[in-house]
Parts: C-alpha cells; sequence; structure tokens
C-alpha cells in the first residue's frame, strides 16, 4: 500500500504541474501571448509541449490504480492473497521519469513568461532558476524541436540545482504556539 499512496503523490505532482502549464499558455488566463510564443499564430510555442505533459499525465492517472486491489490467487489457491508489490514498485520508475519530464515543461513555460514579461523581475530564487535555464536553453523566439530544450531543463531538475535554491525551514520552525506538528 505504500507503494500505491507514493503512486497517487506522483500522480498528483504531475497533474499539477500540467494545470500550471495550462494556465501559462492560455492567454485569457495568463495575460501573455497565447502559448508563451511572441509570434502567435505564426509558431506553435508551448502547445505540443502541453500536449505531451497532459499525455504523460493521464498516463499516470492509469498507473496510479491501486495494485493492493488487485489480488488474485495463486500457487494453487496456497497464496490467497498476493499484494502485488512488484508491481506496485515497479511503475513507480516509469511514473517518476513521466513527472520528471512534466516538470521541466514546466520550467521551460515558466521561464518562457518570465522571459516574456521582462522587464520586470521576480524573487531573487525564482530569477536564479531562470539564469541558470538560460545558460542551457535559450529563449523560446521561434518554433523548434523542443525535446532538447525538455532534456535540458530535466537535467537541471536532477541535478538537485534548483533545489538548492529553496530556503529549507528547520522542522522547529514549522512548530506552530509550542504545538507538535507531528
Amino acid at each position: 500500500m505504500v507503494a500505491d499512496n507514493t503512486a497517487l503523490a506522483i500522480a498528483e505532482t504531475g497533474a499539477l504541474a500540467e494545470r500550471r502549464v495550462a494556465m501559462l499558455i492560455d492567454s485569457s488566463i495568463s495575460a501573455l501571448p497565447p502559448f508563451l510564443t511572441p509570434r502567435a499564430g505564426l509558431d506553435s510555442g508551448f502547445m505540443m509541449a502541453h500536449v505531451t505533459a497532459a499525455g504523460l499525465a493521464s498516463e499516470n492517472k492509469s498507473l496510479a490504480h491501486p495494485a493492493s486491489v488487485d489480488s488474485l490467487p495463486t500457487s494453487a489457491n496456497q497464496e490467497d492473497h498476493v499484494s502485488m508489490a512488484t508491481f506496485a514498485a515497479r511503475r513507480l520508475g516509469a511514473m517518476n521519469d513521466n513527472t520528471g519530464s512534466i516538470l521541466a515543461i514546466e520550467y521551460l513555460a515558466a521561464a518562457q513568461g518570465i522571459s516574456l514579461r521582462r522587464p520586470l523581475k521576480s524573487s531573487a530564487p525564482i530569477e536564479q532558476a531562470h539564469a541558470i535555464l538560460r545558460r542551457s536553453v535559450p529563449e523560446w523566439s521561434r518554433d523548434r524541436t523542443m525535446h532538447p530544450d525538455i532534456e535540458a531543463a530535466r537535467a537541471l531538475i536532477d541535478s538537485g540545482k534548483l533545489a538548492a535554491l529553496v530556503p529549507v525551514a528547520p522542522l522547529d520552525a514549522l512548530r506552530h504556539a509550542g504545538q507538535d506538528i507531528g
């Protein structure tokens, strides 16, 4: 059941990231150019990247079906309840890969949104994350193959460089009015 709960968390993380991409590319919500392209109508921008993110999020939803509810007797009914733990754990790798790609697409879309908002600036950590990406991936000005950009963003996420930008409060700082949160 732990693997099932982990699968649900991974699927939800990917689904939330996909929804943020959807909001960024929708000019009626973000007030950014449609599909985050400065040449709306001529270029597709992030349209197909969003389709990719949506497809991966949907695949994760299918993979998140609880394996623990799918028990079948085996070994001539000597094993009357099988946990399906092997499958439950094995699918997490694919789900993690899918979600990593969705997060990379979100990173690219967010960076493009920041670029399109210039000369406005964001917070220092977000500006640092933007600068780190821009060293590997140029701003989106015309349609191009996005796969190398997604791979570069994914490598940055996997490297931990972005996580280092986020301050982490010690657990004691999370305690409120002397009440233990755990």
